[in-house]
C-alpha cells in the first residue's frame, strides 16, 4: 500500500480583483467584482483582496459589497502606510463578521524607491510602518505588513522593516516581488530568510511575485517550497505589465505534485476552467489558446503522432485529464500533420466511410491542400474524399 503524503496547509489569496485590476485595459463594475468574488468563493480561494479603498469611494463601496456577497472568505483591503488609508478599508470592512476583515499595509522600503518616491530616510521609513501597523490593529485582527519592492531592498534593511512591523503587532508580513525580477532561486532565498525571521513568532509569511521575467508561477512554487504560509495570486495571471502569479497554474502544480511541495489546499480544480474564462470575460479579453492549464489548445492537438496517442489513451499526451480542471474535453483539430487516425475519426463525424485505400488516398489530398483550402475545411475533406473515391473506381 502507497504510503500517505502528510501535508501542511497553504492559504490561497487571490487578489485578482485588486491587483489583477490594474491590468491596463481592465475596468471591473461592482456586479463584476461581486460575481469573480462568489466564483472564487465557490472555487475554495481562502482570501480575497477586495480592493483599495483609498482609491475613492467606488472602491468603497465594491469591498463592502464583496465582503457582504461572500460568507467564508476573509476579505482583505490593500491601505498604504497612512492612517487615511486604514480609516478607508474600516469604511469598507467595518460591517463585516471581525474574522473576515483584515488589511494588507504596505510601503516602499527598496533605495531607488525611498530616495525617488518617497524621500524618506531608513529611520522614517521604520517609524512609518511602526505606526501604520500599531493605527491598522486597533480595528482589524489581522494586518499584514509588506515592503514593496522587497526583491530591491537591501536584506539587512528588510530584516529591519518586518522587525518593526512584526513590533508593532502584525500578525503576517507579505513579500512582493514588485516589479518581477527575481528568480526562482533567489526567491526562495529571500522568503527562506522571513520565514527564519517571523516563525519563531507565530507570524505568517506570504510571497507575491509579478511576471515580468515570465516566473512569477515558479517563483511562488519556490516561496512555498521554502515555507511561505501565504501565496497572492490572480485568475489567469491577470495585473499590471505583466500580470502575476497563475492561480490555476500555482493550483495544478501543487495538485500534480503533493510529494514535492507537500502542501494542502481548499481549491477545487474543477472550478478553475469556468473560473478563467469568467474572469477573462469580465474583464474584456480573451484567454490566449495557449494559455497554460486552462487555455483552450491544452487539451487539443493537431500533430499525427499525438493525435493517434490520444485516440488510443488519452494520457499518453495529456498533462492531466480535461475533467480535473472543469474543461469540456480532448479536441483533434485536424491540420496537415494530422495522421490518418484523426482523419479516419473526422470522416465518421461527417458521415463518411471510406475504405483504407480510400482513407490514404485522401489523406495525401488533405495533406497537400493549400492554406486557402484548409479555411473551408468540412468542403477540403468532402473533395478530397469524392476524388479518393473516384481514383479507387478508375
Amino acid at each position: 500500500m502507497a504510503a500517505t503524503v502528510s501535508l501542511s496547509p497553504l492559504i490561497i489569496s487571490d487578489t485578482t480583483l485588486r491587483d489583477g485590476a490594474q491590468m491596463p485595459g481592465v475596468h471591473f463594475s461592482i456586479n463584476d467584482k461581486v460575481a469573480i468574488a462568489q466564483a472564487l468563493e465557490a472555487a475554495g480561494v481562502d482570501v480575497i483582496e477586495a480592493g483599495f479603498p483609498a482609491g475613492g469611494a467606488g472602491e468603497i463601496e465594491a469591498v463592502r459589497q464583496v465582503a457582504a456577497a461572500t460568507a467564508r472568505p476573509l476579505i482583505m483591503a490593500l491601505c498604504r502606510a497612512v492612517d487615511a488609508d486604514v480609516d478607508a478599508a474600516w469604511q469598507a470592512l467595518g460591517d463585516a463578521p471581525a474574522e473576515r476583515r483584515g488589511v494588507g499595509v504596505f510601503l516602499a522600503t527598496s533605495p531607488l524607491h525611498r530616495r525617488h518616491k518617497l524621500g524618506k530616510t531608513k529611520a522614517q521609513c521604520l517609524a512609518m510602518i511602526a505606526s501604520s501597523v500599531a493605527y491598522a490593529r486597533q480595528r482589524f485582527a489581522r494586518v499584514t505588513f509588506g515592503c514593496e519592492d522587497g526583491s530591491r531592498t537591501e536584506p539587512a534593511f528588510l530584516r529591519e522593516a518586518y522587525t518593526a512591523a512584526m513590533d508593532a503587532g502584525a500578525t503576517a508580513i507579505g513579500f512582493p516581488d514588485t516589479v518581477g525580477v527575481l528568480t526562482p532561486e533567489t526567491a526562495r532565498r529571500r522568503i527562506a530568510m522571513l520565514v527564519r525571521l517571523a516563525q519563531p513568532r507565530g507570524v505568517k509569511v506570504r510571497a507575491h511575485f509579478h511576471n515580468d521575467l515570465g516566473l512569477a508561477t515558479a517563483n511562488t512554487l519556490a516561496a512555498i517550497a521554502a515555507g511561505a504560509d501565504i501565496v497572492h495570486l490572480t485568475v489567469g495571471g491577470i495585473g499590471e505589465r505583466a500580470g502575476n502569479a497563475a492561480l490555476e497554474e500555482t493550483v495544478m502544480a501543487l495538485t500534480l505534485h503533493p510529494g514535492q511541495y507537500r502542501r494542502a489546499i481548499n481549491v477545487d480544480t474543477t472550478r478553475l476552467t469556468a473560473l478563467c474564462r469568467l474572469v477573462a470575460q469580465r474583464a474584456g479579453f480573451t484567454l490566449p489558446p495557449n494559455k497554460a492549464v486552462t487555455g483552450a489548445n491544452v487539451f487539443a492537438t493537431a500533430a499525427g503522432v499525438h493525435q493517434d496517442g490520444l485516440l488510443k489513451h488519452p494520457d499518453t499526451y495529456l498533462p492531466f485529464r480535461p475533467e480535473l480542471v472543469g474543461a469540456e474535453g480532448i479536441r483533434l483539430p485536424l491540420s496537415p500533420l494530422s495522421g490518418k487516425a484523426a482523419l479516419a475519426l473526422r470522416y465518421t463525424e461527417l458521415g463518411i466511410a471510406l475504405s483504407a485505400d480510400e482513407l490514404s488516398r485522401a489523406s495525401r489530398l488533405v495533406k497537400d491542400a493549400d492554406k486557402d483550402a484548409w479555411r473551408d475545411e468540412e468542403g477540403l475533406l468532402r473533395r478530397a474524399a469524392a476524388a479518393a473515391r473516384q481514383d479507387g473506381a478508375a
